[in-house]
Formats: C-alpha cells, structure tokens, sequence
C-alpha cells in the first residue's frame, strides 16, 4: 500500500464527534458532548424551508459563492455593526458551515511553512486548518480560571514571523468572551506585524450580561485586517443545515471564493433561500435567544453546585468547563485521563462530555466539558444523573 500523507498522522480524528458516537452507541445517554440544540429552530424557518421544498430553481446550484439573497441579508445585518458598507457581492462569501468558512480563510492566507497563532484551548479544528493548509500552528495559553492571556507572550509569539491568528469569540471550550480593549490590542500586533486576524463568532449572539460582543472588523484597521467567519447553525439552532458565511475585504474575498469553489462548490442552495426568513425577525429574535440561554445556564450551574462540582461560568457560548481534579485524586481514578473518565461517565453516569485535553495544547487533564444547548427537561435530567458523582467525591 503506498504511504498516506505525512500530514495526516499530524492530528486525529475529532474527538467531540467521537464522543457522541460513543453517546450514540450507549442507550439512554445525553449527550452534553457535541455542541447541539435538542429543540426546533424557529416556525419561521421551518415554514420557509417547507415553502422551498416544494420545488423551482432552488433545488440546483445556487452561485458558487452564496446565494445572492442571502448575500444581501448578511451585508445588510453586518454593515452597521461593522460600522462600513459591506459589499454583498464583494466581501461575502457563503460557505459549508462555518468549519469551511474557517479552512477556506486558512487556505486563503497561509503559505507552506508560516505560523499561525491559536490560543490554547481552542477549538479542535483551527489545529488541523492549520496543517491541512501547511501552515505552523504556534500556541498562547489562555490562563484559567479567566482564561486571560500575558499580552507580552502574545507580541514575542508575533515576532516568529506571523502570518495569522485565530481568535474565538466567543470562545469554545471555555466561554471566554474578549473585550474590545483585548481585541483591539490583538488587532494592533497585526497591523504591526503584517498579519491577518481570522474571527470565529459563532456564538456572537449567545453573550451574557455583562459581557459585550465586539466585532473585531468594526475595530479601527479591521476593514483591511480582520477576516470574519461565522455560521448560522448556533444563531437558528440549524447545526444540519451547514451554513456558513466569511466577510472580508474584496481582495480576500475574491480569492477565499476560488479556494471554496474547489473545496466545496457551494453551499446547500434551498437551505441559503430558507435561512432568509431568520434575519426578518430582527433583534427581538437575539433578545429572545439570550434570555433562553441565560436562563439554561442558570439552570445548569445552580445544578452544578448542588452537586458539588467545580466548574466555569462562561461570559458567552454554551458551553462549561468541569474540573474533574477531585476525581482523579481518589484511588478509584488513580492513573486515569480525562478521556477515561469521560468514557466511564457515558457508561455509568448516563452523560456524554468532551475531554478537556484535547483543546488544550499544554498537559491539561483534569477538565471535561459540557454544554446546555438542550430543553430544560433534559438539563434538569442530566444534572439528576450527574448526582451520581457526589459518592465519588466522599
């Protein structure tokens, strides 16, 4: 058999995606794993999509880069919080989800052999767009418990010749939500060192109070500088349907398009026609969105603490870092990984979650991570069964 590539020894399967195999295979599991609303997305859509499906042109190829429909909604929504028109022809590109939308801009910017900065933890994809796009990834550490980062740190890492940096905002796994004085700063070393500042905002409107969300394009300089990437599925609860999208100045963009036209083609055509109907419904929907998810956490945590165990309270995102160090202590985990741990608690707890390990790039093993995109039923649930941890702790 001829030998594989050497890059794809360089990185392993996704481990969130495994997990929920592991859920899915284990009857009556909830899977706190893999990042998912358990509930509808809004009626709005679903009528749209039933509309779309009953046939027309929307059933082809839509334009390679984004239907121009759903162009036009993005630019619309994004040019005042950009503060900037935004050319829905020039400097929008429709991708796969946002996971394309992030490899497309990799492969767009990064040569054989440059650095790009990820900070640590980070999702487990920016590591493999990396080296998929042979490109260096180089590490900052985020430090818990406020996963702050040593601006210092930061500026020498810049100085090896930088071609990018990946920032979450908010941040999966750990909910940290950057501030505009930290974004700006950020965007400041790229304007010094040349570099591109490629945004991942999913969960741009899943922010707590106080936290703000600050868009890094709006930031002085972020017109040339700042890539934008972000998705639709957490907005609209609509994680199957794969839409994705990019803003970015008109040279990048045009060049982020050949790159999808290859990697992808196009996104799903009826699916961008459907989506249109989300962005009628305005800031009431987000206000809406954010009350849900406050009020999820909020159950979550208080759950948390009833048991006893240690965990994040995230500024935005829906996801919570447990820390599992009292359980690796005692006899009965002596020796354990993360990953074990959470193999045993699918098993024996009935709770699916996601080593901590593998978003971090330094020796980090004593954090799982959990979610609480799910009904409150389910939450309340999965907190009942999570008791069953109290008799470790003892």
């Amino acid at each position: 058999m001829p030998e594989l590539s050497h890059r794809v020894g360089l990185f392993t399967d996704s481990v969130i995606r495994r997990m929920t195999r592991i859920s899915d295979a284990t009857e009556g599991s909830i899977n706190l794993s893999q990042g998912f609303p358990d509930f509808d997305p809004p009626q709005a859509l679903l009528d749209s999509l039933a509309e779309m499906a009953k046939g027309g042109e929307q059933h082809q190829y839509s334009i390679t880069f984004g239907a121009q429909s759903l162009r036009k909604c993005i630019a619309e929504k994004y040019s005042p919080l950009f503060g900037r028109t935004i050319d829905p022809e020039e400097e929008v590109v429709i991708t796969c989800g946002g996971t394309e939308a992030m490899m497309a801009a990799m492969m767009t910017v990064c040569n054989p052999g440059d650095n790009v900065v990820i900070f640590s933890p980070f999702y487990e994809n920016y590591s493999a767009d990396a080296i998929l796009s042979g490109a260096n990834p180089i590490y900052v550490p985020l430090v818990p418990p406020a996963f702050d980062f040593d601006r210092k740190a930061l500026e020498e890492t810049f100085q090896q010749n930088v071609k990018a940096i990946i920032v979450c905002n908010p941040s999966n796994p750990c909910g940290k939500v950057f501030t505009k004085e930290e974004l700006s700063y950020i965007l400041s070393l790229c304007v010094k060192y040349d570099a591109f500042m490629i945004t991942d905002e999913v969960y741009e409107h899943i922010i707590f109070a106080p936290a703000k969300h600050t868009y890094a394009a709006s930031l002085p300089g972020g017109d040339k500088y700042v890539i934008t990437c972000n998705s639709l599925s957490k907005t609209f609860s609509i994680t199957g349907w794969r839409l994705g999208f990019l803003i970015a100045a008109s040279d990048v963009a045009e060049n982020v398009k050949k790159v999808h036209d290859f990697l992808t083609v196009g996104a799903p055509a009826p699916l961008q026609e459907a989506v249109c109907a989300g962005f009628s419904l305005g800031q009431p929907y987000y206000d809406k969105l954010v009350a849900t998810y406050s009020k999820k956490r909020k159950i979550f945590c208080d759950g948390l603490d009833s048991i006893g165990l240690k965990h994040t309270v995230p500024q935005g995102s829906y996801f919570i870092m447990v820390d599992i160090s009292d359980f690796l202590s005692k006899d009965y985990f002596k020796g354990w990984s993360d990953l074990q741990f959470c193999e045993w608690m699918v098993k024996e707890v009935g709770v699916a979650a996601v080593p901590g390990s593998s978003f971090f790039r330094e020796d980090v093993n004593n954090y799982i991570r959990l979610h609480f995109a799910r009904s409150e039923d389910s939450l309340k649930e999965a907190i009942a069964r999570l008791g069953k941890l109290q008799k470790y702790l003892a």
